[in-house]
C-alpha cells in the first residue's frame, strides 16, 4: 500500500516523520540531503548523506533501485528536488518520497538521530 501523497505532476510521495519512521523500520532507506554542516547537527539514525549538490554525481553509485528511498532536509524543498533528480536518473517513481516536514521536525518528535559524522 502506498504511503504519503502524490501532487500533480511530482514524480513522488510526500509523506510525514512519523510515516517515514515506520517505512525506515520496514526497510526504506532515509537520505540526508542537507549541506555537512547541518548533517552534524543532528540526523535520522541510519541514515544516507549525500547533499543535493552532490547527488547526481553519486546518487547512481550509492543509492539502490529495489529500495524505498526517503528524502529529508530541513524543511522539504532540497529532499523535493533530490527525489525529482533520482526521478530523472531512472530510479522508479514508486520508491521515491519527500519527507515533507524535515529532520526539525524528526528531531522534535523525539524520532531516532545521530549527531556528529
Amino acid at each position: 500500500m502506498a504511503r504519503g501523497r502524490q501532487e500533480s505532476g511530482e514524480p513522488y510521495r510526500r509523506i510525514s516523520v512519523q510515516e517515514a519512521h515506520e517505512m525506515q523500520q520496514e526497510g526504506a532507506l532515509v537520505v540526508d540531503v542537507r549541506r555537512p554542516d547541518e548533517w552534524v547537527t543532528g540526523h535520522v539514525s541510519g541514515a544516507m548523506h549525500i547533499p543535493v549538490d552532490d547527488f547526481l554525481g553519486e546518487a547512481e553509485a550509492k543509492l539502490p533501485r529495489d529500495a524505498d528511498l526517503l528524502f529529508i532536509c530541513a524543511a522539504g524543498v532540497r529532499s523535493g528536488l533530490a527525489a525529482e533528480m533520482a526521478a530523472a536518473l531512472g530510479f522508479e517513481s514508486e520508491h521515491l518520497y519527500n519527507i515533507e516536514a524535515g529532520t526539525p521536525k524528526w528531531i522534535e518528535a523525539d524520532l531516532p538521530t545521530d549527531y556528529g559524522d
